[in-house]
């Protein structure tokens, strides 16, 4: 027969036990959301794209729509028209201070090394809008740049 003292005991072993045991599942499911959580969202190209929203940039937006449904949820697009106060916030985080039409971020870099060269997504895509706003890319090398950096992720 045990007595009431080593009843109280033996409850609150169980107690601790079973505590203990629930922090350590606590602790292995917080690690396990951590880490899998981190790594599906790793695995997602972030692209940010601010560009004015004028008429000469229509044709180049439709563009780009098109090119960046093409890789679905490997990418994460967000648009940002130069004429919002959300942009301008956006434009000056970037230290951005000039007046181009169209500037791209593929996570974070608006310039991607390409090969041997080095691709800046700033301006019309080369031999598109007017001449003096067109930049040194083309939707090629905005394809090539988002290949790459999928890659990476795998």
């Amino acid at each position: 027969m045990t007595s009431k003292k080593d009843a109280v005991a033996s409850a609150r072993a169980v107690t601790l036990h079973t505590g203990g045991l629930m922090w350590s599942l606590f602790c292995t499911l917080v690690f396990v959301i951590l880490c899998f959580g981190v790594n599906a969202h790793a695995g997602i190209v972030r692209v940010d794209v601010l560009y004015m929203n004028h008429e000469p940039m229509q044709p180049t937006m439709r563009e780009l729509k098109a090119v960046f449904s093409k890789y679905g949820e490997k990418i994460a697009v967000s648009w940002y028209d130069a004429d919002t106060k959300e942009a301008q916030q956006f434009a000056a985080g970037k230290g951005l201070h000039e007046h181009v039409p169209l500037n791209i971020w593929i996570d974070g870099a608006q310039s991607v090394k390409l090969g041997r060269k080095v691709v800046r997504f700033a301006g019309f895509p080369s031999g598109s809008g007017p001449g003096p706003f067109q930049g040194d890319w083309t939707m090629q090398d905005l394809k090539a740049a988002l290949d790459q950096a999928i890659s990476t992720r795998r």
